[in-house]
């Protein structure tokens, strides 16, 4: 029997069954603030993260693990494994993906890159919906094919907590920054073939909150599909709002609620909101 190990990155938001399931394994993106370096996740949360911003005196910059860091994770695995499939953030906002293509030349263990296109919870139903897959017997190549279809199917909104931040880290350009906060204009961000793009400009949150779920009806409406993600800066309470909202106009649909992990919230900050689902995850 082919043994295979799954690899995500920090960005994923992992529950509790990924969390302890004994095939995969999590590479960490890396935080640096003031100098100092802190594994995303493992010495670094969310929470701690939005204190420590609040005192900074450089801005914080996040970076990708180092080729290094994942040609020694393959080369351990090799030693168990037969193959490895690596789901991880999209290559357009961060390196990762390609750090994993060059890892995978320098070792003897195939290894299978797949760039979600996309970060936290969403990325995470790709993984899941890869594993479901290979157990039911589908190949790596069937396998990417059809990851590839649901990627695509993705559409993903969000409310930036700050504009700032996101300018700084050098997401976003000067201009779009500039318009942003003079006018208490909410661009609507939205992720595109995996890169951050301004959907549409809406005064106020009110009015960008209520856009961002006119979007979901349409989609709703025209696929019909199962899960949709909210995805939050640091509170939650913000989240359960807009689950209240949801689960009262479609009863029908899951809604799971996570973090954005400290990675993300460098660049997006506490405020964030965003919302995602699959218009290729249908009801049975």
């Amino acid at each position: 029997m082919i043994r295979t190990a799954w690899v995500t990155d920090s960005t994923a938001y992992l529950e509790e069954d990924l969390q302890n399931h004994p095939d995969l394994f999590t590479i960490p993106l890396t935080v640096l603030l003031d100098g100092k370096e802190y594994s995303d996740g493992i010495d670094l949360t969310s929470k701690q993260l939005f204190e420590k911003l609040k005192q900074l005196k450089n801005p914080p910059l996040t970076s990708q693990p180092s080729v290094g860091a994942f040609q020694s994770l393959y080369e351990q695995l090799a030693k168990e494994y037969d193959q490895i499939v690596t789901v991880l953030i999209s290559g357009k906002l961060s390196g990762t993906v390609s750090s994993s293509n060059q890892a995978a030349k320098l070792v003897d263990i195939p290894v299978t890159t797949f760039d979600s296109q996309i970060l936290t919870y969403p990325m995470t139903a790709l993984l899941k919906k890869g594993m479901e897959l290979l157990a039911s017997g589908h190949s790596i190549q069937s396998l990417v094919e059809q990851l590839k279809q649901m990627r695509d199917t993705n559409e993903t909104y969000v409310l930036v907590g700050s504009l700032e931040q996101l300018h700084r880290g050098g997401r976003m350009s000067g201009l779009q920054f500039f318009l942003g906060s003079m006018l208490n204009v909410k661009p609507i961000i939205s992720i595109d073939n995996g890169a951050l793009s301004v959907k549409e400009k809406v005064r106020g949150e009110k009015k960008a909150k209520e856009k961002i779920l006119d979007y979901f009806r349409l989609a709703y409406e025209k696929n019909r599909f199962k899960e949709v993600y909210i995805l939050y800066g640091l509170h939650k309470d913000q989240a359960d709002e807009w689950r209240k909202q949801l689960e009262e106009q479609f009863p029908q649909v899951d809604i799971i609620c996570c973090p954005l992990g400290a990675v993300i919230g460098v660049h997006a900050g506490e405020n964030t909101l965003g919302i995602s689902w699959f218009n290729g995850l249908q009801h049975n």
